[in-house]
């Protein structure tokens, strides 16, 4: 994997491998594929795409052995290795990745030992879409408003509201549902439930397509009735889930804009090292020489603020990881952005046709700067932690609902 280099120092000999591995699977199963340019077309093949990256193994890298996962447990560091070289083939590729982390992650850290065994092998394996449905039209940042109910009922809870911009809404087999038991408390008063998606009274409301074809979409829940022993841990605790979900997957958010990046680096070298203007190769013009330049520079530090970040993860420096993982997100996807449009400059008339590599780069990496937290609430949290407030948790944005 290109850049790999760069991160050496923060991996472990296994890591080297498996970005070797990667790269070859990245360029025989996942290049060949057309980019789907509809919303029907990016479900068909997220449904494929799960079961490629299933049969691979690349999956079972969020979840430890004994749950159909790695055999070195869950390894932040491979699941960013995973998501920057799909990221860099197939964006849609990666959305999928990620929501099997996303919607995974809070069953690991919270379910009963019944609910883990029953969803986690499957979500691994790629037998079953996972999706993380907290966002909703009144709860975005804010995700203390949330709206969603979540009433007791004897051995069971009956959910009500309204979720919106959910990721694999329609196409999921499993949902991780925040809604609250305690409208009155707000954040203290959130809940995670697994929600299967054959689950009476759930609907999925329709599908919403964003400039990236991604399966994206609405839902309802309509007197939802849920076993108690659906919920992930205590009453109260679905807020600190949460963030705590977001808080260790948020690097790989940051390693797929590296995978973005170095793709959108690669052509427009290739583009510049091919193309004559004014006499001569572009790659020999002073301002297109600096602008790759530049470029390169920002994707380093990029990648060592990711793979620190999750470095940090991994060592099980909970305490650092919140710092670390909003300064990787903030930077990654914000260079990302930069380097994608440099490249469409460099390619110029070529890089804004439909179909062109970084045509859709452009397209996808800009969800990359809202989702599981903008960067606007990634400065706050380091801000937090610059002034002395490490408590201070501000909400993410659209948490990974898209």
């Amino acid at each position: 994997m290109p850049g790999i280099e760069t991160v050496r120092a923060l991996l472990e000999e296994r890591h080297l491998g498996l970005a070797a591995e990667l790269e070859a699977f990245a360029r025989e199963r996942l290049a060949p594929l057309p980019a789907p340019e509809s919303d029907a077309a990016a479900r068909a093949q997220a449904r494929e795409l799960l079961r490629l990256l299933g049969e691979a193994g690349w999956l079972r890298h969020a979840f430890p052995a004994d749950l159909g996962g790695s055999a070195h447990g869950p390894d932040l560091r491979a699941c960013a290795l995973v998501r920057e070289a799909l990221a860099a083939a197939s964006p849609l590729a990666d959305a999928v990745a990620a929501l099997q982390f996303l919607g995974g992650t809070p069953i690991l850290l919270a379910g009963t030992p019944e609910l883990r065994q029953r969803w986690l092998p499957a979500i691994a394996a790629g037998r079953a879409m996972a999706a993380f449905a907290m966002t909703e039209p009144e709860a975005g940042s804010d995700v203390a408003a949330l709206r969603t109910t979540a009433r007791r009922d004897g051995a069971h809870y009956v959910l009500q509201g309204h979720k919106t911009l959910i990721s694999n809404a329609g196409l999921a087999d499993v949902y991780v549902v925040f809604a609250s038991t305690d409208p009155a408390a707000r954040h203290r008063g959130l809940s995670a439930f697994v929600v299967p998606a054959d689950t009476p009274g759930l609907v999925f409301a329709g599908a919403q397509q964003p400039s990236a074809p991604h399966p994206l979409g609405e839902l309802r829940l309509q007197d939802c009735r849920v076993p108690a022993a659906a919920r992930l841990g205590q009453e109260g605790e679905g807020f600190r889930l949460g963030m705590h979900t977001l808080d260790r997957l948020r690097p790989t958010v940051a390693a797929a804009a590296c995978g973005m990046a170095a793709r959108a680096l690669a052509e427009a070298q290739a583009h510049a090292l091919a193309r004559t203007q004014f006499g001569k190769p572009l790659a020999e013009q002073p301002v297109v020489r600096h602008r790759l330049a530049g470029m390169a520079i920002e994707l380093e530090a990029a990648r060592l603020l990711t793979y620190r970040a999750a470095w940090e993860a991994d060592r099980g420096r909970e305490e650092q990881l919140p710092l670390a993982a909003a300064m990787a997100k903030a930077f990654a996807t914000e260079a990302a952005q930069r380097i994608v449009d440099g490249a469409v400059q460099v390619l110029g008339g070529r890089g804004v046709l439909v179909g062109e590599p970084v045509e859709r780069l452009y397209r996808a990496v800009r969800a990359l700067r809202i989702y599981e937290g903008t960067t606007e609430i990634q400065h706050l949290i380091i801000a937090g932690r610059l002034l002395g407030r490490p408590g201070a948790r501000p909400q993410p944005d659209r948490a990974r609902d898209a």
